[in-house]
């Protein structure tokens, strides 16, 4: 999985940012090299929000539990069981929403590529190439929206 989104969708944190750093690629090459990587690769353009690409190989259903209310977000995703990583992205509303469960289960980086787009992949390969430098593990235990940031569903007021 990959996913790459302009800054007026998902802005990488600051922490994640490192200045002019080198071996960065941008997102287009990023999406290439995905592509090239991975057989049978999906590559889903959002035009100038960014993109995503996958693998059928790659992919587990995840199945939430049946919505009885509006719930917080947090309270969904520590609701979820097993192991996950996943980005979802609202076309409509040009919002993210990414988690990783809390045991850290599925392997799940993060990233900031030359242009500062928010970069995320289960490849560490994939973010390295992107983001150089400026990429880590993305938190076990927490979510990330665009009008929230980083949020921790395990302990919700520590987020």
């Amino acid at each position: 999985m990959l996913a790459v989104f302009d800054q007026k969708v998902a802005k990488s944190p600051e922490e994640l940012r490192a200045p002019a750093a080198e071996g960065r690629d941008g997102s287009d090459r990023l999406m290439d090299h995905f592509a090239a990587a991975w057989d049978g690769a999906v590559v889903v353009s959002f035009g100038l929000a960014g993109g995503m690409a996958y693998t059928l190989e790659k992919q587990n259903p995840l199945l939430p539990p049946r919505d009885r209310g509006p719930f917080p977000a947090s309270q969904v995703v520590r609701d979820l069981g097993g192991n996950f990583a996943f980005v979802l992205f609202d076309r409509s509303s040009n919002s993210t929403f990414i988690a990783a469960d809390a045991n850290g289960s599925v392997p799940f980086f993060w990233g900031a590529d030359s242009e500062d787009h928010l970069v995320l992949s289960d490849d560490v390969d994939i973010v390295k190439k992107g983001c150089g430098k400026s990429f880590a593990p993305f938190p076990k235990g927490c979510f990330y929206t665009t009008s929230g940031g980083l949020q921790s569903f395990e302990h919700p007021l520590n987020g």
